[in-house]
């Protein structure tokens, strides 16, 4: 490995972020959303499993692991900045098969759940010790970002996101995103997790700048950035709509 792998340039960027600048990682869909964000500028990009899942018609959750796959791979080879997949729990895949198929994708990090396929939270040490396991497996060449789903199964103690986190970023993680944690709760989850802390940006919530200086260092958008483009899309189709039809 060299200093400039693609997991090596995703953990840089994570790093000694300052309160003013936020990491701000768009989530592309496919391969053209992915190339109008990296023109834009943005340095990382992350897929969002439930943004794919809409593109590719299936409910969140529900897409087959191929075709998961298949549409990270899709987006890896259209742009040239690193690009972590969202890969949900990890579809049941043993440590060395999931590690292998995300390196077969290209994608630079992995974006992992600790809530289970039945729609349960794992237990958080025997989810922390698989989570060792794909570091282990993967080593420096991937990025693991931990996601901790207490917040979303309505658990709202942060000691409890933060319990988990910690657990996590001993296993190895190199980030935690305790999703849908309220705006309030940050500073309590960045003064208790040595780990940078990724936060979901949320259309009423406070924007990235605001959520950087509340202790984020990484600002994602999960299936939002689609769900907008979707309503340009419903208004482009009322546009049309009233063409050819009988006045």
């Amino acid at each position: 490995m060299t200093p400039s792998s693609p997991a090596d340039v995703l953990r840089a960027l994570h790093s000694g972020r300052s309160a003013d600048d936020p990491l701000v990682v768009p989530g592309p869909w496919d391969a053209a959303s992915a190339r109008v964000f990296e023109e834009a500028g943005f340095p990382t990009l992350a897929t969002p499993s439930a943004g794919i899942a809409a593109s590719l018609g299936y409910e969140d959750g529900e897409t087959p692991p191929e075709e998961m796959f298949a549409a990270v791979a899709r987006v890896v080879r259209a742009v040239s900045v690193p690009v972590t997949a969202d890969l949900e729990d990890g579809y049941g895949l043993a440590p060395k098969e999931l590690v292998a198929r995300v390196l077969e994708t290209g994608a630079a990090g992995v974006n992992l759940e600790d809530t289970s396929r039945s729609g349960r939270l794992k237990d958080p040490r025997e989810h922390a010790a698989w989570l060792a396991e794909v570091r282990a497996e993967a080593g420096p060449r991937l990025f693991l970002n931990a996601r901790v789903d207490t917040y979303v199964r309505g658990v709202d103690d942060p000691a409890a996101a933060i319990e988990r986190a910690r657990l996590y970023t001993e296993a190895g993680a190199d980030c935690v995103y305790p999703i849908k944690a309220p705006a309030a709760h940050l500073p309590l989850l960045r003064a208790g997790i040595d780990a940078p802390l990724n936060v979901l940006a949320l259309p009423d919530g406070p924007s990235p700048a605001g959520l950087g200086r509340l202790g984020a260092a990484r600002i994602t958008f999960g299936h939002g950035l689609l769900l907008r483009t979707l309503r340009g899309v419903a208004e482009l189709a009322g546009e049309l709509s009233g063409f050819g039809r009988p006045a």
